[in-house]
């Protein structure tokens, strides 16, 4: 069920306490609710697994809060607002490292930002551990090997591009897969051009090594030979090439 609030609602205070969480203020709500307006957001819609002053949301971190946006051409998208004791540019500089990524196809489309926000294409679909526990049918283990393959594969143009993730090792909360079987990488906002980028070795590690789903995963496909898996992970880190990468993917008969 969703809430749908149009933008000229949303300066009741009830509102403005996600607007503007932890603390609220009128004055920064008008101008986020301007900045909405500005970006093409017609309407929230408080729906998600999470919730904030008795309102449901996509999703709560230390960077801002993550809201179902309604466009002006009656689309959907995810808004992403700053939390007002979040340090200023985090969501620039979320915005700048998802745009990056958006460049090899990676990633939540990119559909414009603010200082303040960040708006992107809204995915809908299951976390991955919550869409591997879910596979059943006779086409569970090619759907899966797809989606597995298709993860390694967003990780290595990635990685091609200099582009550290920074949380791919613990990827329960970003790696979300569509009704489609498609899979996104999202939540950008420790993501660095600046350091060595290790997205194929953290991904990994936790598909099938050190993580809850990677027994899940050994439950559909043969169980992998980790001693192997982490020899070819040691020459790939140690020369970034599409040949070791290949090497990889037919460690884990992919």
């Amino acid at each position: 069920m969703c809430t749908i609030i149009p933008l000229e609602n949303l300066r009741d205070v009830k509102y403005g306490q996600v607007i503007c969480y932890p603390k609220y203020d009128v004055a920064e709500a008008e101008k986020r609710i301007i900045e909405m307006g500005r970006l093409g957001v017609k309407a929230l819609c408080f729906t998600g697994r999470k919730s904030i002053a008795n309102l449901q949301v996509l999703g709560k971190g230390c960077t801002g809060i993550a809201v179902l946006a309604v466009l002006n051409d009656g689309s959907r998208a995810a808004l992403k607002i700053s939390r007002v004791d979040s340090s200023m540019g985090r969501i620039r500089h979320e915005a700048e490292m998802l745009q990056i990524a958006n460049s090899v196809g990676v990633g939540p489309k990119l559909l414009g930002y603010t200082d303040r926000l960040l708006l992107m294409e809204y995915i809908d679909g299951k976390l991955i551990a919550d869409w591997v526990k879910s596979l059943g049918g006779g086409d569970a283990i090619p759907r899966l090997r797809m989606v597995l393959r298709d993860i390694l594969e967003q990780c290595w143009r990635l990685d091609s591009i200099g582009l550290d993730h920074g949380e791919l090792s613990r990827a329960d909360k970003h790696i979300i897969v569509d009704e489609g079987g498609r899979a996104y990488i999202v939540d950008f906002e420790t993501a660095s051009n600046r350091r060595r980028p290790s997205n194929v070795t953290s991904v990994s590690q936790y598909l099938f090594i050190r993580s809850p789903i990677a027994k899940t995963i050994s439950e559909f496909i043969k169980a992998v030979n980790v001693e192997k898996l982490l020899q070819t992970l040691k020459r790939y880190k140690e020369k970034r090439s599409r040949e070791n990468f290949e090497s990889i993917l037919s460690t884990l008969d992919l």
